[in-house]
C-alpha cells in the first residue's frame, strides 16, 4: 500500500493549530470538534454510535478481516461485480463515529457527488483500505477498527483521543482501477512511447471513465481536462493499419466526449472544433454530425447548422434528440427572420421620416 503524502499510516496530520482527521484527512479545527451536519447517517445504516463496539465480534455474519480483531466488518447490503481493486480511486460515502458517540466526527454522506479517491494516497486510514478491497460497487457495511488499524496509541488530538477504537459506516457508490494508468501518466513523454499499445489503450479507456465520472459529476473543466489528457497519448504514430484503427477508435469516443463538454461549458466554437475532428475519423458518425449541429446553432449560423442536422437526420431518421434540435433550430430562424424584418422596418421607418 503507497503512502500518502505528509501524511502518516493512520491518516492524521497535524497541521497548524488544528488537525486532520478521517479517511482522507478532512481538517477539523482545534477544540471544536466535528460542525458538519446534525446526524451525519448515510444509507447505508442507522446511523448508530452509542455504546460499545465490542459486542459487533459476537454479531453473526460479521468477518474479523485480518485475524486479529484488529478490523471486523458487517455487511449491511450486497454490492456488485469485482472488489474493490489495490490502488483503485474509489467514489464512497462515509461516517465515521467514536465509542458513546452519537455523532460523527467525520462524514461526506451530505454531499451529493463525492470524489474519486485513491486508495493509500487520499485514503490513508489502514483499516479502512483493508475494509475497501472487500467490497464491490452498490455495497454498504460497517467496519471497527482497533487504534493500530485506526488513529493508533496517540490518536489525533483533539478530534481522536488516544488508543481510540472507531467505527466506519461505508458506502461504496463507485471506484476505477486507476493503478496503472496514474503510473503512466508519471512517466516522461519518452517512457511513455515505449509503452505498448495495448496498454496505451487500457490507460486511454481508464481515464475517459474518470472523464466520464466527472461529467455526470457536473464537474465540465475537470471532464475537459481528463478528456483532453486522453486525446495527447493517442497522437503516436501506428505501424500498422490495425494499429491506426484502434487509434480511430478511441479518437472518436473522446473527441465526441470532448465536443459535448464544450457545449456544457458554454465554448460551441471548440465544440465544433472537435465534432469536425470527430467527422474526420467517421464522416457518417450521427452523434458528431449532431454536435456539430448544436454547436452551430449556439453561434447563430443557421444554416451550417442545418446542414449538419439534416444529415444526421439522414443517418438515424427516428432519432428524437436531432429531430427536436431541428425543431429548434427552425423555431429560432423564423424569430431571427422576424427580428431582422422588424429591424428593416424600423430603418425605412427613419429614412422616410427624414426625407
Amino acid at each position: 500500500m503507497r503512502g500518502a503524502r505528509g501524511q502518516g499510516q493512520h491518516g492524521c496530520l497535524p497541521a497548524g493549530g488544528g488537525a486532520r482527521a478521517g479517511p482522507e484527512g478532512r481538517r477539523c479545527s482545534a477544540g471544536q470538534g466535528w460542525t458538519g451536519p446534525k446526524d451525519g447517517r448515510c444509507s447505508v445504516g442507522q446511523g448508530w454510535a452509542r455504546g460499545s463496539f465490542q459486542w459487533l465480534s459476537q454479531v453473526r455474519g460479521v468477518e474479523d478481516l485480518t485475524s486479529d480483531g484488529g478490523v471486523y466488518k458487517e455487511e449491511l447490503r450486497p454490492g456488485t461485480g469485482q472488489t474493490v481493486p489495490m490502488a483503485a480511486s474509489v467514489a464512497v460515502k462515509y461516517s465515521g463515529y467514536l465509542e458513546h458517540r452519537d455523532k460523527p466526527f467525520c462524514t461526506n454522506c451530505y454531499s451529493k457527488f463525492p470524489g474519486l479517491m485513491k486508495l493509500g494516497k487520499d485514503i490513508t486510514l489502514r483499516g479502512l483500505v483493508i475494509g475497501l478491497l472487500t467490497m464491490k460497487k452498490g455495497e454498504g457495511a460497517k467496519f471497527v477498527f482497533t487504534p493500530d488499524y485506526a488513529y493508533g496509541r496517540q490518536g489525533c488530538p483533539p478530534l481522536i483521543p488516544p488508543n481510540a477504537t472507531v467505527m466506519f459506516e461505508v458506502e461504496v457508490l463507485d471506484f476505477l482501477d486507476t493503478d496503472e494508468s496514474d503510473d503512466f501518466f508519471e512517466l516522461t513523454p519518452e517512457q511513455q512511447d515505449t509503452f505498448p499499445l495495448e496498454k496505451v489503450l487500457k490507460v486511454a479507456d481508464t481515464e475517459r471513465q474518470f472523464g466520464n465520472y466527472l461529467y455526470r459529476k457536473r464537474c465540465f473543466e475537470s471532464a475537459r481536462d481528463r478528456y483532453k489528457r486522453v486525446f495527447s497519448i493517442l497522437r503516436r504514430s501506428p505501424s500498422t493499419e490495425e494499429e491506426q484503427h484502434q487509434i480511430n477508435a478511441s479518437k472518436l469516443l473522446v473527441l465526441l466526449n470532448l465536443s459535448l463538454t464544450y457545449l456544457k461549458l458554454e465554448h460551441p466554437a471548440q465544440a465544433l472544433a472537435y465534432g469536425e475532428k470527430a467527422l474526420e475519423i467517421d464522416q457518417r458518425n450521427a452523434k458528431a454530425l449532431f454536435r456539430c449541429g448544436q454547436a452551430c446553432l449556439h453561434m447563430t449560423e443557421y444554416k451550417k447548422s442545418r446542414d449538419f442536422l439534416v444529415r444526421a437526420q439522414h443517418i438515424q431518421p427516428f432519432n428524437h434528440d436531432i429531430n427536436n434540435e431541428l425543431k429548434k433550430l427552425a423555431s429560432c430562424y423564423k424569430d431571427y427572420i422576424k427580428k431582422e424584418k422588424e429591424m428593416c422596418s424600423r430603418m425605412f421607418a427613419s429614412l422616410k421620416a427624414s426625407d
